[in-house]
């Protein structure tokens, strides 16, 4: 495989996408929504329920109303981007005329599969399909799928309008075109992508999570406080969040599931805690229960 992580060439191919559709208003579905709004293209957000949908649009505006306040973004472009984006609860219409389609629904291996072949009928064979999926094997997910060649990860960030990284992640039967066509499309959206062959975790979910239930066995066995163990990465490795807050932002049971995951495809170095299993268990999720490893 190439360095298809490079930046793009003078001709870039991700320019011939002019709409897309995000499949899940959730906290990664609008976020991904808003950053194709931002490079230009029309969007649609499609759920299954107008609920999820306004909270989901709610979630942008405020992100937008961050941006400018913050001098990131003028008033005419954050008005712009929320122009472009509309939503749907119907599934024929969302699809209809899109050239790229993003899947960031629940982490549920059927629900991936069975929601991506209804997109099939819907779109055309040239477009691009990829799942936002952090840990799900590429090629499993496909397996539904009639055309898989056109078939990759995308994995995006929380917040997505404000991280960098995304990981391209290709299945033993993505064509080489699409492989470059979503590394030019991260590119356009602002984003540096790296590309990864599918694998348990990919490269960012295997390391983080590996860090992060290292710490709550730390926490769990009284070395140190949740602070002073974030404290440790932030200041003597320099990274941003350390791994129980970041562990609270994503979700205890999102990082549950991942575990679970790899524990089952790679041994029982990624078991999770028995604290972790009892905190989702007493809701205790992190930030979106307001209780975690921290209050929030």
């Amino acid at each position: 495989m190439t360095d298809s992580a490079s930046a793009p060439s003078a001709h870039d191919p991700s320019e011939l996408l002019q709409k897309a559709t995000v499949l899940g208003a959730g906290t990664m579905g609008n976020g991904i929504a808003q950053v194709l709004a931002q490079a230009g293209l029309d969007v649609v957000l499609y759920d299954i329920a107008e609920e999820p949908l306004l909270h989901g649009l709610a979630n942008v505006d405020r992100m937008l109303a961050k941006a400018m306040e913050k001098g990131r973004m003028s008033e005419d472009s954050a008005k712009a981007t929320r122009k472009r984006i509309s939503m749907s609860t119907d599934i024929a219409e969302a699809c209809s005329g899109a050239h790229v389609v993003v899947e960031a629904v629940p982490e549920k291996l059927e629900l991936k599969r069975s929601l991506l072949l209804q997109v099939e009928e819907h779109v055309s064979q040239e477009t691009l399909l990829a799942s936002n999926t952090s840990s799900l094997s590429i090629d499993a997910i496909a397996s539904a799928l009639h055309n898989p060649s056109r078939f990759l990860g995308m994995h995006f960030f929380n917040p997505v309008p404000v991280m960098k990284l995304l990981e391209v992640v290709t299945g033993s039967k993505t064509a080489d075109a699409d492989r470059s066509l979503a590394v030019a499309l991260a590119h356009r959206l602002g984003k540096e992508p790296i590309v990864v062959t599918d694998s348990p975790g990919f490269a960012s979910s295997r390391l983080g999570v590996c860090i992060g239930l290292e710490a709550m066995r730390m926490f769990e066995e009284g070395v140190a406080s949740a602070e002073d163990i974030d404290k440790a990465m932030v200041l003597g490795y320099r990274h941003p969040m350390g791994p129980l807050r970041l562990t609270d932002l994503v979700g205890l049971d999102v990082r549950l599931g991942i575990a679970e995951y790899l524990e089952q495809e790679l041994g029982p170095r990624f078991a999770p805690p028995q604290v972790m299993r009892d905190m989702v268990a007493a809701g205790k999720l992190g930030q979106k229960s307001g209780e975690g490893f921290y209050s929030w």
